[in-house]
C-alpha cells in the first residue's frame, strides 16, 4: 500500500529528485562556451566603446586636452619642448645681442645659453596662464577634427585626406613664448612654419586605422546587445543552474573589466618606455592617463557590473548567511510591495543623481539598469514566496514534524523545478529535511 499523508508527499518530492536531469556534459560545455565567448566579445566592446566614446568624440577629446594642458608634469614637458623649438630655429643669441647695447652684443651667445634653463622655467609658468593654454586647446582642436575626417575618409573645413598627413600645429603658441622670452618680432618672424609641428598620422597608416574605425562605428551599436544576449542565453540553458551560471556570469565581466585595468597600466609602462624621448616620461605616462581616462572608468563598471551579478547570485544562493537574510527580507517582499518597489526606486534615484557609470548618464543605460534591476526583485519576490510563504515565520526545521518537512519538501522541489537552485543545492537542502 503507497504511503498516505506527508509521507506520500516526501514519497513524491524524492521521486521527482531521483528522476530529475542533471545537465549534461555537452550542455556544460556550451553554457560554458556562451560566458567565455561573450566575455571576449566584452573586452573588444571595452575597448571599441574606448575609442568612440574619447578618440572619435570632439568633446572628450577637448576635456582630455584641458586636463592635458593643465597637468604640471605635461606643462614641464611643453615648456621644454617650446624652448627646444626656439633655440632649434632662431640664433637666440644673435637674437639678444641685437637687443643689447654696443659695447655688450658679444654678450648675446653665451647669455642665451645660461638663459635657456630659466627659460623653461619661466615657460612652464607662463603655461599656466589661461591664454596660452587655450592657444594649445585650439591646436588640439583643430587636429582632432583632422585626425577624424581622414580616420572617417571625410573632408570639411578646408581638410583634405589626399595627404593623409595629420597634425599637430602649435607654431603661434611657440611665437607667443618667444614674444614673451624678449626675443624680437624680427626674429620671430623668421621661424620656419614647421616650428611647433608635429606629426599624428602618415599617409602609410591611413588604411589599417580607417579599416578599425568604420569597424568600430558597426561594432559599437551591437556589441553590447551580443554580450547581454550570450550571458542570458547562458543563464537559460542551464536549467537546474541557473544561480550559478549567472554567478559565473558575473565574475567572468568582472575579470575582464580587472583584465582591462592591468592591460592599460602595462601598455602605459610599455609606451611610456619605448616612445618617449628622454627627459619626456613623466609627461607620456601623464599624457597615456588622461588619454585613457574613459578605459579606465569603463574597466571599473565593469567590475563593479559584474560583482553585483555574483553577489546577487550569491544572495538568492543556499548559504546559511543568504538564507538568513532572505528569511528576515521576506515579510516586506512578500507582503509590502509598494515599501519594496518605493525603496528600490529611491535608491536607483540617487544612483542616477550621483552618475557614477557612463550607463547612468544616458537614457539607455538608465532604462536598461532600471529594466534588470526590476528582474531581479520580482525573482529575489519569487523566491521568498516559495521559500518562505505568508503565515510561515520561519524556514522549516530539520527535526520538525512530518507536515513541515513535507512543506518544506515541496517548496525546494518548485525551486528545483523552476531552476532557482542546482540538482546539488536541491539534494543538500532535502537532506537537511529529510527525517532522522
Amino acid at each position: 500500500m503507497p504511503p498516505a499523508g506527508p509521507q506520500r508527499d516526501t514519497a513524491t518530492v524524492a521521486a521527482k529528485s531521483a528522476t530529475a536531469k542533471p545537465l549534461t556534459r555537452k550542455r556544460r560545455i556550451l553554457i560554458w562556451t556562451l560566458v567565455v565567448l561573450a566575455s571576449i566579445i566584452a573586452l573588444v566592446g571595452i575597448m571599441t566603446t574606448w575609442v568612440k566614446r574619447q578618440m572619435l568624440d570632439n568633446a572628450a577629446w577637448n576635456r582630455a586636452t584641458t586636463q592635458i594642458v593643465q597637468d604640471p608634469k605635461v606643462q614641464s614637458a611643453i615648456a621644454a619642448y617650446t624652448v627646444n623649438q626656439l633655440y632649434d630655429n632662431i640664433d637666440v643669441g644673435q637674437a639678444l645681442s641685437e637687443r643689447l647695447p654696443p659695447r655688450l652684443k658679444q654678450l648675446g651667445p653665451p647669455l642665451a645659453g645660461a638663459l635657456e634653463q630659466p627659460a623653461q622655467q619661466a615657460v612652464a609658468r607662463l603655461v599656466t596662464r589661461p591664454r596660452v593654454q587655450r592657444l594649445f586647446i585650439n591646436a588640439s582642436s583643430v587636429a582632432h577634427q583632422k585626425l577624424v575626417n581622414v580616420l572617417e575618409d571625410k573632408t570639411g573645413s578646408g581638410i583634405s585626406t589626399g595627404s593623409g598627413v595629420v597634425t599637430l600645429d602649435v607654431h603661434q603658441m611657440v611665437v607667443e613664448v618667444g614674444t614673451e622670452l624678449g626675443i624680437p618680432p624680427d626674429a620671430l618672424a623668421k621661424l620656419p612654419n614647421k616650428a611647433g609641428t608635429l606629426t599624428l598620422m602618415k599617409s602609410d597608416q591611413l588604411g589599417a586605422v580607417q579599416t578599425g574605425v568604420q569597424a568600430v562605428r558597426v561594432l559599437s551599436a551591437w556589441i553590447l546587445v551580443a554580450v547581454l544576449a550570450l550571458y542570458g542565453l547562458a543563464i537559460w540553458l542551464a536549467r537546474g543552474a541557473r544561480r550559478a551560471t549567472l554567478r559565473n556570469s558575473g565574475v567572468a565581466l568582472a575579470l575582464v573589466g580587472l583584465l582591462v585595468l592591468v592591460l592599460r597600466h602595462l601598455l602605459g609602462n610599455y609606451l611610456t618606455g619605448a616612445l618617449a624621448s628622454p627627459g619626456y616620461e613623466p609627461a607620456t605616462h601623464r599624457l597615456w592617463l588622461i588619454g585613457t581616462s574613459i578605459l579606465g572608468q569603463i574597466g571599473g563598471a565593469a567590475i563593479l557590473y559584474g560583482a553585483i551579478a555574483a553577489l546577487g547570485a550569491m544572495f538568492a544562493g543556499p548559504s546559511a548567511p543568504a538564507i538568513w537574510l532572505r528569511q528576515r527580507l521576506a515579510p516586506v517582499l512578500n507582503e509590502r510591495q509598494g515599501i519594496v518597489w518605493g525603496g528600490v526606486g529611491f535608491v536607483y534615484l540617487l544612483l542616477v543623481l550621483w552618475g557614477g557609470t557612463h550607463a547612468l548618464r544616458t537614457w539607455w543605460g538608465i532604462l536598461l539598469l532600471a529594466g534588470l534591476i526590476a528582474l531581479g526583485v520580482v525573482a529575489l519576490r519569487r523566491q521568498t514566496l516559495q521559500e518562505f510563504p505568508s503565515g510561515a515565520g520561519a524556514a522549516p526545521a530539520p527535526d520538525g514534524d512530518a507536515a513541515s518537512r513535507a512543506d518544506g519538501l515541496a517548496r525546494l522541489n518548485e525551486l528545483h523545478e523552476s531552476g532557482a537552485i542546482s540538482d546539488d543545492e536541491f539534494v543538500k537542502r532535502a537532506k537537511k529535511l529529510a527525517p532522522t
